[in-house]
């Protein structure tokens, strides 16, 4: 039998069919789904979710067609954003995205309207979903036959199963802040006396179990946060493990079996029904290095991309001088959360390494930094460490010399997942275990294989 993940990210719409036996990937798909709109609002970023609903509809449809039904539908997706369906289930707003940015417009008294929750002890940030909620409320933009609110991924499960009435796991449902992260429930007194209208919360339900079931019968289980099904879908062991990301951006993540107060930059999120993930972010992340290789680039008055030359001089100078004789670069180029002001440096430059290949890998190092950084504090926080270090997005994956020096920063062999598709593969097997393919979660993430 086979496990489907379907992921709807902010750009695309990844698919993962998964033998249930083996972990084997049998079949993949991603596809850019193009559903930004405009609602009329500057600060908005929208997305039409019945383009999404379609896309996916067709691409499961030629998917079941080629390979036969899933036995199960596991869904994960894009957090943060939010939008609101009528009593029979049908979307009657857009998508209101993560990007959204109406939560940073001031109020009547100069306050923005994150801010404002901020004020009131609640967790708020611009496009978070119930701080654009806020802003719609407050602006008299919330539809008039609205009955509920959902993310993207939960809406298009419920339109999967025919459901009315939105519900969402307590990961989905923290990232749209005012929630309690250790009761998994929203603050709803404390929202209600901020002025929110808690009226349309959507019902927290534990775990992520079956939401329903297709027409034709297979189980679809409620949404998965995308971050939270990349974890699920890359480590074996959630609470032993760290996980680096470096594609675009960079982030670190670390699994916990209890709650606790996070300190700084480091956020607490809930993932499956007894665990936590420790998240920490570099603002600028992978990024930096496409920065660094469209700086040589003008410099050489060339438009051919460079990053094959830039590994080959790195690695040569790793080779020839060791790691640690390249430049101390910080690569905190878009400041960090806690200092947006922030921006980078780079230090330790001498005679003998003003050299390209000692900036790059200043600037490799510099990332691995900043994610190792977040790491110890995540350690001092919860007195647990990792036995087992796992990489996952392009930056590593297309590195060598970048693996290299991870495992000399951490101090742990990189084990690198064998599939591309974290998110959606991790989805598919929180499926696996809530359809009863796999006895626990736990065993199912035993069918991950690395490179």
């Amino acid at each position: 039998m086979r496990a489907l993940g379907i992921d709807i990210g902010t750009t695309s719409i990844s698919m993962a069919l998964v033998d249930a036996d083996s972990g084997a990937l049998v079949a993949h798909e991603t596809v850019n789904h193009d559903s930004f709109i405009q609602d009329g609002c500057p600060a908005g970023k929208a997305q039409d979710p019945e383009r999404i609903w379609a896309i996916v509809r067709e691409k499961y449809e030629a998917l079941a067609r080629a390979h036969g039904r899933p036995a199960c539908v596991g869904m994960t997706g894009q957090m943060h954003g939010m939008l609101y369906v009528d009593a029979s289930g049908r979307a009657v707003s857009p998508l209101y995205t993560w990007q959204d940015g109406r939560g940073n417009l001031p109020m009547a008294d100069g306050r923005s309207y994150a801010q404002c929750l901020r004020d009131a002890g609640l967790s708020a940030a611009s496009g978070y979903g119930l701080t654009t909620h806020f802003w719609l409320s407050r602006n008299g933009q919330v539809p008039a036959n609205a009955a509920g609110m959902t993310t993207v991924s939960d809406y298009v499960a419920m339109k999967l199963t025919g459901r009315t009435a939105p519900a969402l796991g307590a990961d989905m449902a923290a990232s749209w802040g005012g929630f309690d992260l250790e009761a998994r429930a929203f603050r709803r007194e404390a929202l209600a006396a901020a002025g929110v209208d808690i009226r349309l919360l959507p019902e927290v339900l534990p775990g992520h179990a079956i939401l329903g079931q297709t027409p034709d019968g297979v189980p679809v289980t409620l949404s998965l946060g995308d971050n939270q099904a990349s974890v699920i879908g890359s480590v074996r062991d959630i609470a032993h493990t760290v996980l680096i990301n470096v594609g675009t951006g960079s982030q670190v993540s670390f699994g916990v079996r209890r709650y606790f107060e996070c300190l700084g930059d480091i956020e607490l999120r809930p993932c499956t029904a007894d665990t936590y993930i420790c998240v920490g972010s570099g603002l600028c992340g992978g990024r930096a290095y496409a920065l660094l290789e469209r700086f040589y680039r003008e410099a050489a008055g060339e438009t051919a991309p460079c990053y094959d030359r830039m590994l080959s001089q790195a690695q040569a100078f790793v080779d020839e001088y060791g790691p640690e004789a390249a430049w101390r670069v910080r690569t905190t180029f878009s400041g960090t959360r806690s200092d947006p002001a922030a921006r980078g440096s780079a230090a330790g430059i001498g005679v003998e390494n003003f050299r390209p290949g000692a900036l790059t890998v200043g600037v490799i190092a510099g990332i691995l930094g900043e994610l190792y950084e977040e790491y110890a504090r995540m350690r001092e926080m919860t007195g647990a460490r990792a036995s087992v270090l796992v990489g996952s997005g392009n930056g590593l994956r297309r590195n060598p010399l970048m693996r290299r020096l991870a495992e000399d920063r951490f101090g742990l062999p990189l084990h690198i997942p064998a599939h591309r598709e974290e998110a959606a593969y991790g989805a598919a097997l929180a499926a696996m275990a809530a359809a009863g393919l796999a006895p626990s979660l736990a065993e199912a993430q035993k069918r991950i294989r690395y490179e």
